[in-house]
């Protein structure tokens, strides 16, 4: 009897009502969200400063990349579609993530360049520059991919870093008829689109048919010329998407010290309400206590 009687006075003390937060619970979630948002206002902070560097070195990059494209379109050069089999596509994105949707545009672009290729019945390589794009891609399109490169975005991207993705390129063995290098394009602070440059194997290039009027280039000349501008087109990529990710990375930021805002301004007329309704509560007790009496 004594067990029975302790669980109906202790049971109503132990339950909640359900759906119902109490003081303490939203004293909880809005410290939460206030720590949230200043690491959010934190993030757009230090975006914003690399954001201004960034795009203060992308003039120079456009430079190397429409330098290192200008022989492609002077001397039209194309690819022979019946003997272009072998496909080569780079995406270009980084290891960081809190930018929004940066990312996986270029997989879907990519997803659909695979899928466009293959479906003509040619064979499709990837280069991962970046492990997000690994991820987005690895569990659908695994035997596709042909090399991936980490430790993209920690740093400002440099032609160094460039140089080392063609040479893993270039010693990879791998001889593609034409290519392209997907990455995100800077256009504004809130805007980006995704591109695309050709890229050209060095049999397509001597055995293009315009390439006739230049006398003095040779097979070493050629070579040469070709991993120069391989090197210069990744270094364009990955300048253009560094600012671009920079740029989104801030906008996202923002969106999401906003949200926070929002979110602390209806948790603080909740926390007012739930306090009144508790007063309110003790009072009319008190008073039923007092009148009893």
């Amino acid at each position: 009897m004594f067990a029975r009687t302790s669980a109906l006075v202790f049971s109503p003390q132990c339950g909640q009502v359900r759906n119902m937060a109490t003081l303490k619970d939203i004293t909880i979630r809005l410290k939460s969200i206030k720590n949230i948002q200043k690491i959010t206002k934190s993030m757009k902070m230090v975006a914003a400063a690399k954001y201004a560097r960034a795009e203060k070195q992308l003039k120079p990059a456009r430079v190397y990349g429409t330098g290192a494209l200008a022989l492609y379109e002077k001397a039209e050069i194309k690819a022979p579609e019946d003997k272009a089999a072998k496909h080569l596509i780079v995406g270009v994105t980084s290891d960081r993530g809190l930018c929004g949707a940066i990312h996986s545009g270029v997989a879907k672009a990519i997803k659909n360049e695979i899928a466009e290729l293959t479906g003509a019945g040619k064979e499709v390589m990837v280069v991962n520059v970046g492990d997000k794009l690994r991820g987005l891609l690895h569990r659908t399109h695994g035997k596709h991919i042909m090399l991936n490169c980490k430790e993209v975005g920690r740093k400002p991207p440099s032609f160094g870093d460039a140089s080392i993705v063609a040479t893993e390129l270039l010693n990879s063995g791998y001889e593609f008829d034409q290519g392209a290098v997907f990455f995100n394009k800077f256009r504004s602070v809130i805007s980006y689109k995704i591109d695309q440059k050709p890229l050209f194997s060095t049999d397509t290039v001597a055995n293009a048919e315009t390439m006739g009027v230049y006398d003095d280039i040779d097979a070493d000349v050629l070579r040469n010329y070709q991993e120069f501008a391989l090197v210069n087109i990744i270094y364009l990529a990955l300048r253009e998407s560094s600012t671009s990710e920079q740029s989104a990375r801030m906008t996202a930021m923002d969106s999401a010290s906003k949200n926070a805002s929002e979110m602390i301004d209806k948790l603080t007329l909740t926390f007012n309400r739930t306090r009144q309704a508790v007063i309110t509560k003790e009072l009319i007790e008190i008073i039923s206590g007092a009148a009893a009496l």
